[in-house]
């Protein structure tokens, strides 16, 4: 039987500190919290396996992301893992099993139990290189533990390593960022996630800064610094804020781009499993007492999935395949988005050749303008 792929995600609600920016969905709990929040998520894998609808998949990927999960202790993630792989079919060929985690919550015996759980994957929330700048965000490391972090992830035998990279910090400038790429990447990470801080509603940073952390043109100089210094220094730019060395790409990630199914699992998670999108409550309390309660659960329209495919997949720098869209929709994309497309193409923000349709340099710079008209 050909099993269909499905990406399984893993949300951990805790951390010893929020940063004054984030706006997830996570906090603070003792340990007798989160040993009941791990339970339920074990109960919560079992029923979502319990009627059998995940029969005909494969799990390919795995992404333990919150909050922070390395506050957990790894036999704790062990637990959830061996779950997973009891009660779901794994792919026999080497699946990419993802966790996050902050450079003062993990230490070198933890790296150790993680990769010897199966955790073949780490994603550093690093952020910056300048302490003055984790300090304004109110991080809890410094950058002399993720050099620890990191030193003791290469000795526990990680070969496939993320770096969390944040341009935009308050009283940030284009030097110091230009410092922290510089000192990154002669360490060589095999990817690298850079985004731009998005001062966002509901956070001490919306207070503190009502009309955001940096000016744009300020903005514009650090987007473009850091898109050049990676490709200097051999990075590929497989999506609009990331980078890896070749063959590195994070396939979790890829699998929600593409619209590839997916499970959520935990407080807050997100599920496309055939077409339908839902997500779990975001009461721990409930949770932890049994409760996985599907919410907002919404059947997708053919349109709605043709707009996904489009506004998703031009993300990835290798943008939408016509004949993929034709053979999904049984329509070409010139008939659903003709008239889009043509003017994109016309002002030079989209470019077609041969197969694929994607943004080019420009478009990328305003990404969220072009992805719009595919709504």
């Amino acid at each position: 039987m050909q099993r269909k792929p499905l990406s399984v995600y893993v949300h951990i609600p805790f951390c010893v500190q929020k940063c004054l920016y984030c706006d997830f969905l996570s906090g603070k709990a003792d340990a007798g919290k989160r040993e009941a929040y791990v339970r339920a998520v074990l109960g919560q894998i079992d029923k979502e396996a319990g009627d059998g609808q995940f029969d005909d998949y494969e799990v390919q990927t795995v992404y333990f992301g919150g909050g922070t999960p390395s506050t957990l202790h790894s036999e704790q993630i062990e637990r959830i893992l061996c779950k997973l792989k009891n009660v779901f079919c794994f792919t026999k060929s080497m699946p990419e099993i993802s966790m996050e985690m902050n450079p003062g919550t993990v230490n070198a015996q933890q790296l150790q139990e993680l990769y010897a759980a199966g955790i073949n994957r780490i994603s550093i929330g690093l952020q910056s290189l300048q302490d003055a700048e984790l300090q304004k965000l109110g991080r809890i490391h410094h950058a002399e533990d993720f050099y620890r972090v990191w030193e003791e992830a290469a000795a526990a035998g990680f070969r496939n390593r993320n770096v969390d990279l944040m341009s935009g910090i308050p009283g940030q400038s284009v030097e110091s960022l230009e410092n922290t790429l510089r000192r990154l990447t002669v360490l060589s990470p095999e990817h690298i996630s850079a985004y731009s801080l998005i001062v966002e509603e509901g956070t001490p940073f919306a207070k503190m800064y009502p009309h955001g952390a940096v000016d744009e043109e300020t903005d514009r100089q650090m987007y473009e610094l850091t898109g050049r210094l990676l490709a200097q220094d051999g990075y590929e730019r497989y999506e609009i804020s990331n980078y890896s060395r070749a063959g590195m790409e994070c396939r979790h990630n890829i699998a929600y781009w593409e619209r590839q199914d997916y499970l959520g699992i935990g407080i807050g998670a997100a599920s496309l499993i055939r077409n339908t999108r839902y997500k779990i409550h975001d009461n721990l309390l409930s949770y932890i007492s049994g409760e996985y309660t599907h919410e907002n659960a919404e059947h997708l329209t053919v349109q709605d999935r043709m707009a996904e495919t489009m506004f998703l997949g031009l993300r990835m720098i290798r943008g939408v395949s016509k004949r993929a869209f034709e053979g999904q929709f049984h329509k070409t994309v010139s008939e659903v988005y003709g008239d889009v497309i043509e003017q994109h193409v016309k002002n030079g923000l989209l470019k077609e050749n041969g197969d694929r349709i994607f943004l080019t340099k420009r478009g990328m710079d305003v990404s969220n303008y072009v992805m719009s008209d595919f709504v």
